[in-house]
């Protein structure tokens, strides 16, 4: 069975997301809310759906998003029971009415062979009226690394909220947590996938909603945005370098070394680990560069 995780915090648009859970065509799901301590009370929405969708409602006394959105997920994750596969649904987003009925049509398919299943997207974007963006839908069959680094270059979007997961790989790996859990979910991916590809439905949409508010949206926040992409890159990207193609990796070598100098000057022991990659790599160009911009930074 399916769990629909919830980590709940403002009200706005918490309704059209309850509408679109109560208008699935399959009911072979649960929804787990977990109230961060908001301020914005949904006790009465939640009673005009208690009927109409099966649900755990759970407030926590202690705001943990303002510190940790990672470990507020973990504790509404831990609300779970016996479902095996989890998907973590923001509370302004909104399913397409045969998202759970195509999670069951496709089970068969994917469940002995993936650890993460995908589901096409369009973004619903408040900035512009809330206008809705085509459906971004992806190959049926993926690896993470790749489908990460299409998001890298551009050619795709990817949120959190159109992926479910099997609650072992999230055992097994946890989330990473980065402050503003900024790329938490890209990281995740490449390490719950475990060697697995990711598997695509694109016939059903996630709409995930994009507003000035949101994480994404906010620009008085780029400095731990900043701080998050270097941690990532260091600890998820280089650890994993090996699962990317040789120009794959070339791209991402240089996106990590520019990822630290938004924060601060390069270490040592980190050029010296840029410089062995580009002549292991067989990149003399790019190690020639490289020398001379470490020479530079020690001036």
């Amino acid at each position: 069975m399916l769990a629909i995780v919830i980590p709940y915090y403002k009200l706005i648009f918490f309704e059209e997301t309850l509408k679109s859970l109560s208008e699935q065509t399959n009911k072979r799901f649960r929804v787990f809310i977990g109230n961060d301590a908001s301020p914005e009370d949904p006790s009465l929405l939640l009673e005009e759906y208690k009927d109409k969708i099966d649900f755990v409602y759970q407030i926590f006394e202690e705001n943990l998003g303002g510190i940790s959105l990672v470990k507020h997920w973990e504790r509404c994750i831990a609300l779970v029971e016996e479902e095996d596969w989890i998907m973590i649904l923001g509370d302004d987003d909104i399913l397409e009415k045969n998202v759970v009925s195509s999670w069951y049509e496709h089970y068969n398919v994917f469940h002995t062979k993936s650890n993460l299943v995908r589901f096409a997207s369009k973004s619903l974007n408040m900035n512009l009226n809330g206008r809705i963006s085509h459906s971004f839908t992806n190959p049926v069959w993926e690896k993470a690394s790749d489908s990460y680094f299409r998001r890298f270059k551009g050619l795709t979007r990817s949120s959190l909220s159109e992926y479910a997961f099997s609650k072992t790989a999230f055992k097994k790996f946890g989330f990473f947590d980065f402050p503003l859990a900024w790329h938490s979910d890209d990281a995740a991916w490449l390490f719950f996938s475990d060697d697995k590809p990711i598997y695509s439905i694109n016939e059903s949409n996630l709409l995930i909603r994009y507003s000035s508010s949101s994480i994404s949206g906010k620009q008085n926040n780029q400095k731990l945005k900043d701080l998050a992409s270097e941690n990532f890159y260091k600890q998820c990207i280089v650890e994993k370098m090996e699962f990317f193609s040789k120009p794959q990796q070339l791209d991402l070598i240089l996106e990590y070394e520019i990822s630290i100098k938004k924060n601060r000057k390069l270490r040592w022991a980190e050029w010296r680990y840029l410089l062995l990659f580009y002549l292991s790599a067989m990149q003399i160009n790019a190690f020639m560069k490289c020398l001379r911009r470490c020479c530079l930074s020690f001036r």
